[in-house]
């Protein structure tokens, strides 16, 4: 025979399962990666002692400034989230919670996924050269440019590493001595596209010394939400638009876009 509950001892064992529930749904593993601001490198320095950028078969000029492409690090494919860090996620502005599978495209496999990356990259550097030599108006088969950079896979230095050979091969001073930084995708026509994770890149522009950001215009509104301060946005989406601001910014002349 049952005995008769009262009210508070029939609510405390309805609570039982909730409580439970609530506990194995914090400990399971949830299909997100947590990301962070990442390294920067300038593309017009040295990387692990090595130029960058190297160019053959032209005349290369002296920059003053720097060129810094910017990166995310996220928790890796096989690595355990769970619904506190991404309720953690939601409240720190230093990370952001992500879907995996917006960071890792190509699947869970470590070794894959390094691969895709290394060739993601490499096919970025291939355009990115193609896009700077079409825009100096510079025939490819007679201009030979090496770019190397360790350790970052993925296509979103693409504009970075335009704009870098286009520094060392043009006159002037793209930077005007300050520190630049940005991100975007770019095609062979010069066209730049969003790359996402702006928010942690600015961030790491800014931590890096960055007082100019360049961004891919569509993602100008993620770019403003965590901007840090003393950092400007350019919005571009060509290589000879970002050109043409760095340019007005460093002469003072013609209008330098903003978000």
């Amino acid at each position: 025979m049952l005995s008769r509950l009262t009210r508070p001892q029939a609510l405390a064992v309805c609570a039982l399962p909730v409580v439970a529930l609530l506990a194995t749904a914090a400990l399971a593993p949830l299909p997100f990666s947590v990301a962070q601001p990442g390294l920067t490198a300038d593309v017009l320095g040295e990387n692990r002692g090595e130029p960058v950028i190297t160019i053959k078969g032209a005349p290369t000029h002296e920059t003053s400034g720097q060129l810094r492409m910017t990166t995310i690090e996220a928790t890796g494919p096989d690595a355990s989230v769970h619904l506190g860090d991404v309720i953690g996620g939601w409240f720190d502005t230093d990370r952001a919670v992500m879907p995996r599978d917006a960071v890792y495209p190509s699947g869970d496999d470590v070794q894959e996924i390094e691969q895709y990356n290394e060739e993601q990259m490499r096919e970025s550097q291939d355009t990115a050269t193609t896009a700077a030599l079409d825009h100096l108006n510079l025939d490819p088969a007679a201009v030979d440019v090496d770019l190397r950079l360790e350790d970052v896979g993925g296509p979103s230095a693409g504009l970075l590493f335009s704009l870098g050979i286009i520094d060392k091969l043009a006159a002037g001073d793209l930077t005007g001595g300050k520190v630049v930084a940005g991100t975007g995708t770019i095609t062979t026509g010069g066209k730049v596209g969003p790359v996402g994770g702006v928010p942690l890149k600015t961030q790491a522009a800014r931590r890096d010394g960055a007082t100019v950001f360049l961004v891919p215009k569509a993602e100008c509104s993620d770019a403003q939400a965590e901007l840090p301060k003393g950092l400007r946005l350019i919005p571009v989406t060509t290589l000879d638009g970002a050109v043409d601001a760095l340019d007005a910014l460093r002469s003072g002349k013609g209008e330098v876009p903003t978000c």
